[in-house]
């Protein structure tokens, strides 16, 4: 590993040579030992799902089963004095802004990488708390036709999308606040991206019949009614044209929300902003410039790779498919071929290690599985299988919202 203080300057490309050359030479051995191994049929889309099922199930149950004795925790139950909205407004604080020591009683200051801890965070942990909850019910449901997960699900669904009383207003107009700067900013619809697989689970249990009647109205309805509002307000135009992860999680929120409520305008509009962005945020090497010159660059590359993968996921079309799309610098294959060499050998990373949790990656993720499905890649898929789900920190899950794999085992 490189210390950061011997890395040469970067190029006005935005890499060092000595960078370029690390990464060329990794692509070079990632292609003798993927690219070039003795070919093995691609499993099919019931064995891959098998496959999946086999590992990821047990510990779906686990989960559903902890959530089955728990109740769910709404944003109403802790509010804080320093947000603009009411209590059922989601209120979060922007993660690295902190006091000023020159002035303690002044507007916040920024330290890139490094989380405040005193910020408040309650209902951002509420909706991950969500997330676990409904995915890992929903996904144990699907496998076991126990009721009993499917109705516990929509308690946490009746309460943040239905209940009058707890329900999430939907709209993010206090997101990512900052003392004494902001009440609220468009990039904290980012925080949002933890609904894409509670939606995922809406979508599991209409399917399969479970979700009808006025529930499945009020809880389609809420998730229209949040993606309109994304779709037409200031906040949400400023995070689709933000630039960097920010936008591409937007896209792939707008995109999980449209698949759900049918919005097949919103839907096709995300193909658009997907080539866009790739286009902006890629270069050559297959490295996204925006995320490397992070503090936390191994992270946010993981990252910014899981938005797409989602995005790919539900935008892509027979004539339009965006796992293979070839845009100014490449694919999103290519993307995922620059960080292959790096998740399997971390030691081999060419970059600063991130300030933080660093040694919490790589992790077993969604994001990979779906990219090991689209390209037929049985060395992705075992390197996705040798891979720990563990989200060891806060940071983690809140970085790596998709949890449950079965959810995941049909297209869209």
């Amino acid at each position: 590993m490189i210390p950061a203080h011997t890395l040469p300057p970067r190029t006005s490309a935005g890499f060092s040579p000595h960078a370029r050359l690390l990464a060329c030479l990794s692509m070079i051995c990632l292609f003798f030992a993927i690219g070039c191994s003795p070919a093995s049929a691609p499993p099919s889309g019931s064995e891959l799902q098998n496959d999946v099922q086999a590992i990821s199930l047990p510990s779906a149950i686990a989960a559903a089963d902890s959530f089955l004795e728990r109740e769910p925790i709404p944003i109403t139950r802790e509010i804080s004095p320093r947000s603009a909205g009411g209590p059922r407004d989601f209120y979060s604080e922007g993660d690295y802004w902190w006091p000023d020591p020159n002035s303690p009683e002044g507007p916040y200051v920024r330290r890139d990488g490094e989380t405040n801890p005193d910020n408040f965070v309650a209902h951002r942990r509420a909706m991950v708390d969500l997330s676990k909850a409904v995915a890992a019910l929903v996904a144990a449901y699907e496998e076991t036709g126990d009721e009993r997960y499917a109705d516990h699900a929509m308690e946490y669904l009746r309460t943040w999308f239905v209940d009058p009383e707890t329900s999430m207003t939907p709209h993010l107009l206090y997101a990512q606040a900052i003392k004494g700067r902001v009440t609220g900013r468009g990039i904290g619809i980012i925080d949002t991206i933890h609904l894409i697989e509670v939606a995922k689970a809406v979508a599991v249990l209409r399917q399969k019949g479970y979700l009808q009647g006025g529930d499945q109205s009020a809880v389609v309805g809420w998730f229209e009614d949040y993606l309109n509002w994304m779709v037409t307000h200031p906040y949400g135009h400023d995070e689709r044209d933000h630039g960097n992860n920010h936008s591409t999680w937007y896209a792939a929120q707008v995109a999980a929300f449209a698949s759900l409520t049918g919005n097949q305008a919103q839907l096709d509009s995300t193909r658009t902003l997907f080539k866009r962005m790739i286009d902006r945020q890629m270069n050559d090497e297959g490295g996204f410039t925006d995320e490397l010159g992070r503090t936390k660059p191994y992270i946010y590359s993981l990252f910014i790779l899981e938005g797409y993968s989602v995005l790919a996921e539900y935008a892509s079309t027979p004539k339009d498919d965006l796992w293979t799309y070839e845009g100014t610098h490449g694919s999103l294959r290519d993307g995922w071929a620059f960080m292959l060499p790096y998740i399997k050998d971390k030691s081999a990373w060419p970059y600063p290690p991130d300030v933080m949790h660093f040694d919490e990656v790589p992790i077993q993720s969604v994001g990979l599985l779906l990219a090991a499905r689209a390209y037929d890649d049985p060395q992705m898929l075992q390197l996705w299988e040798d891979l720990d789900p563990t989200q060891r920190s806060a940071e983690i899950a809140r970085n790596f919202p998709l949890r449950q794999p079965i959810l995941w085992g049909e297209p869209g």
